[in-house]
């Protein structure tokens, strides 16, 4: 197996092993306050290696990485709190509708539309047969997917304006900030809990910090469809981990729609113009 798709495996392990291990702390604490101590812990971290140059930057600039950090952030956020109410790996299915819609976001293409169709009839398969339909915490997993989306559409511009690691550090110190308020007032003692700080130090590191290294170093050489098909695989890896973490176990319509979208976000890939 080559380095960089090796590399590519671990990280998505990695992001899927922090999430099932963050939901076994659910009841000790609020998903929304472990969502901000994932950003806290995880920009510190990032600070601790690297310091971003703030000083003569554009408006724009600013307002990029605003709008990226509340992405990264807001993503977290709902994501946790649809694995509160429904299986993890039903939450990752339906968040990754988000990405795969922005792949064929404007195309008229019959086969881009295919794709479409495809994963929509993964999402309706998760109303059929003995899955129980929590539409919360779907919409939650939903509205995660379409900050995805937004994420990954302002890389690109982050990565041009902000040099190497600052655009994630000033990034996911605005995410942090923006959760500060709802994460502390609902705390209840959580920041006085040490079994949940050790566990929030370890998601970071395990959802954030690592995947993030291993995959800018997996990018320096992997094509960008190869990087892609490669991340399709999360809604699977996050099936497995919640499985061997939480005991959670899909049934078979929930299997048969992770497929679905599974292979609609590589369908996507494959065809899509360069």
């Amino acid at each position: 197996m080559q380095r960089p798709v090796l590399l590519v495996l671990i990280a998505i392990a990695s992001v899927q092993f922090g999430a099932a291990i963050a939901k076994s702390i659910f009841d000790t604490a609020h998903p929304v306050t472990l969502a901000f101590l994932r950003a806290l812990i995880a920009s510190l971290i990032f600070l601790a290696f690297a310091r971003p140059r703030l000083t003569g930057r554009t408006s724009r600039d600013w307002l990029l990485v605003i709008a990226y950090g509340l992405s990264l952030s807001g993503m977290n956020m709902l994501i946790y709190l649809s694995f509160q109410r429904i299986p993890i790996g039903l939450a990752v299915t339906l968040e990754f509708v988000g990405p795969l819609a922005l792949a064929v976001l404007g195309s008229r293409r019959l086969i881009d539309l295919l794709w479409v169709a495809l994963a929509a009839a993964g999402v309706v398969l998760l109303g059929v047969g003995p899955t129980v339909v929590d539409v919360l915490g779907m919409a939650f997993a939903l509205g995660a997917g379409a900050l995805w989306a937004c994420y990954i559409a302002l890389a690109g511009p982050i990565g041009r304006r902000w040099e190497g690691m600052s655009g994630l550090i000033v990034g996911s110190l605005v995410g942090a900030a923006a959760l500060a308020v709802p994460g502390i007032m609902l705390a209840e003692g959580a920041f006085t809990n040490l079994r949940v700080l050790g566990v929030m130090a370890g998601v970071a590191l395990l959802s954030t910090v690592i995947p993030y290294a291993m995959e800018l170093q997996a990018r320096r050489t992997l094509k960008a469809a190869t990087f892609s098909i490669l991340m399709s695989m999360e809604p699977a890896a996050a099936a497995l981990f919640a499985w061997i973490v939480l005991g959670e176990w899909l049934n078979w319509p929930e299997w048969l729609a992770m497929a679905a979208v599974i292979i609609a976000s590589i369908g996507a890939i494959r065809t899509a113009r360069r």
